[in-house]
């Protein structure tokens, strides 16, 4: 599975998720590293849209109109990560997703055609994610 980490997140998490995904034959890529920084949301979920096999990782709010509906369109999976992980620094956002991370990959990969989830900061149980509708 191919993993797209949004701006919102940091490269070098993503860096460190590819490189403990990466013998499991899964990628994570950060925006920065496929995109110029300035992409539009509409320009690189069109294009991850025609290439297939994308999971999107993003903290976007999710009542943004225009890339909503163009994430709808692209049949993209999306995890959204919840509003909690606003209120955290970056090594309890390292840990958390990390923690969260095999959930992802197993959950990602049980899904044909687009879905959203949120995704909690807190992981509890089996990690139970959250159906978005877009």
């Amino acid at each position: 599975m191919k993993f797209f980490a949004d701006n919102n997140l940091s490269p070098a998490l993503a860096r460190a998720l590819h490189s403990l995904s990466e013998p499991y034959g899964h990628s994570v890529a950060p925006l920065r590293d496929r995109f110029p920084q300035d992409t539009t949301d509409a320009a690189w979920i069109d294009a991850l849209s025609q290439e297939g096999g994308w999971a999107v990782i993003t903290h976007d709010k999710l009542n943004k109109g225009l890339e909503r509906e163009a994430l709808r369109r692209a049949g993209l999976i999306v995890f959204f990560l919840d509003k909690g992980w606003s209120n955290h620094r970056f090594w309890d956002i390292a840990h958390n997703l990390v923690r969260w991370w095999p959930r992802i990959i197993e959950h990602s990969e049980g899904i044909k055609g687009g879905a959203a989830f949120k995704v909690p900061f807190n992981f509890s149980g089996k990690g139970q994610f959250e159906q978005v509708k877009l």
